[in-house]
């Protein structure tokens, strides 16, 4: 059921009678009273062909099955609508929990300005009478009990304002050397992110739109608060991050479940994975930053962004110590002046326990998350990478240079564009006006710049690896992420 059929259909569906109830689901709530709670899931899809069907027959085989799903297409050109369609209408299934309806509505909303924005806040105007909103990108598949760990909390703490689920990349399907290395790199990330925030009481820093569960009333608090006619604001590159805050603002809870899990659509190329981690980035420093850039108002002292000013600063240390650590070695050489120490071991040593911890920590770890921190070049090749990202999302953001990441990231996944080569032509470029300056210098210039440096180098490395050991010994709760 597709365009203006599905949306006058969906009018009966969700006009409420009761509180949190809807016409059609009144009856079956009734005589099935297994839900607390009724659940109106969206999910805005854009060119999800490949996978939309994995991610219906996911929601479709929950134990607690949404009340009703609403497959929002905007700005496709591909199949989604068609394949998403062969599951649209009513459905009655028998799960553990016991006898559930729900029915599927697929709308094509054509061509929107918004983006995810605006498939978002559509969704919202058809579930708005329902208790809870499950949001799920078209490329997020779940693990069947999904939906009930995260309806069970949500019900149990009316503080809780959203409730997300534990974040992964299922990595069979992928194919190709470079493919599986990247999504390797991304599933430590999510890893690392995870764990932190579990770590932290379980307060989720961003309540990522792949698979989050939100009350329908922290959402209308939000709007009144902020003066805003949808949840969702087009101003922010990060909207999952700005609703976040905007919901701890209003007093209410942003937390992971220890238990809920969903599988999230990875980038398998370079220019993908730096077109979205460049927009992610550069979203959260928007919100980071002081003062007001557009309608986006910089909140450096929020809760929820304690865990990205940390994120930046480590990034900041990490990027220094290598690009420094490479130069004082290359000059060192230069002159004959290296001297090699047993101590600068430790680093890397404390670095591969951790990194192989976290790997151990993971719920669905395989081989290759194993090998990728016990071996220390895989990570150390992906962190470069992310430094690159780090370098760009920055300089886009000091050079107030409007640019809409979202396009960008599109065509990224595309195949087009190359901007993710500009940090490697930079540091190629920094890296010859350097060695010429090198070796303009004077040999006493020379030494006391190597007299300077390396202390400088070996401090901030000693306090590094502090922050690693302190991670690496840190009691984890028999948490998995």
């Amino acid at each position: 059921m597709t365009g203006r059929t599905a949306a006058m259909t969906t009018d009966l569906v969700v006009a409420p009678t009761a509180p949190g109830f809807a016409d059609d689901f009144e009856a079956v709530l009734d005589d099935h009273s297994v839900h607390r709670s009724t659940i109106g899931c969206v999910i805005p899809a854009y060119n999800e062909e490949e996978s939309i069907a994995d991610v219906i027959e996911s929601l479709l085989g929950q134990t607690r099955v949404p009340d009703v799903i609403h497959v929002v297409v905007n700005n496709t050109s591909d199949a989604t609508v068609k394949i998403a369609s062969q599951y649209s209408g009513p459905h009655e299934i028998t799960t553990s929990l016991g006898e559930q309806f729900t029915e599927v509505f697929v709308h094509d909303i054509g061509k929107n300005p918004d983006k995810k924005v605006g498939a978002l806040n559509y969704g919202y105007t058809l579930v708005e009478g329902y208790d809870y909103l499950l949001g799920v990108d078209g490329d997020t598949v779940a693990g069947p009990d999904a939906i009930e760990y995260l309806e069970s909390e949500a019900v149990s703490d009316t503080r809780i304002g959203g409730i997300s689920a534990i974040y992964s990349i299922d990595d069979r399907p992928i194919k190709g050397v470079l493919g599986k290395f990247l999504i390797t790199g991304q599933r430590s990330q999510f890893a690392a992110f995870n764990l932190h925030n579990l770590l932290r009481g379980r307060n989720m820093a961003v309540l990522g739109g792949q698979f989050s569960i939100f009350s329908t009333q922290a959402l209308r608090d939000v709007m009144a608060q902020n003066h805003q006619s949808t949840p969702w604001v087009k101003d922010s590159e990060v909207e999952d991050s700005l609703l976040s805050l905007q919901i701890k603002s209003a007093g209410y809870l942003t937390k992971i479940s220890p238990f809920a899990r969903a599988d999230v659509g990875g980038m398998t190329t370079l220019r993908a994975l730096d077109a979205q981690q460049v927009k992610w980035t550069y979203g959260a420093i928007e919100l980071m930053w002081p003062g007001q850039r557009g309608d986006t108002k910089g909140q450096p002292f929020h809760p929820n962004l304690r865990v990205r000013w940390l994120e930046h600063f480590d990034m900041l240390m990490n990027m220094f110590v290598r690009v420094a650590f490479i130069t004082l070695l290359a000059a060192s050489l230069s002159i004959g002046a290296f001297v090699f120490s047993l101590w600068w071991l430790i680093p890397p040593a404390v670095a591969i326990a951790l990194n192989t911890r976290m790997a151990l920590t993971m719920n669905n770890r395989n081989a290759r998350d194993i090998l990728f921190g016990l071996l220390l070049v895989p990570a150390e090749v992906y962190m470069w990478i992310r430094c690159s990202h780090f370098l760009r999302s920055w300089t886009r953001f000091l050079s107030r240079k409007k640019v809409d990441n979202w396009a960008m990231q599109a065509k990224a996944e595309r195949g087009g564009g190359f901007g993710h080569w500009t940090p490697l032509i930079l540091a190629v470029a920094v890296i010859v006006a350097m060695v010429v300056i090198w070796l303009m210098l004077p040999t006493m210039v020379q030494s006391t710049v190597l007299w300077i440096g390396w202390p400088i180098v070996g401090v901030v490395t000693v306090l590094q690896t502090l922050s690693m050991f302190f991670k690496l010994i840190r009691r984890q709760h028999g948490y998995k992420v």
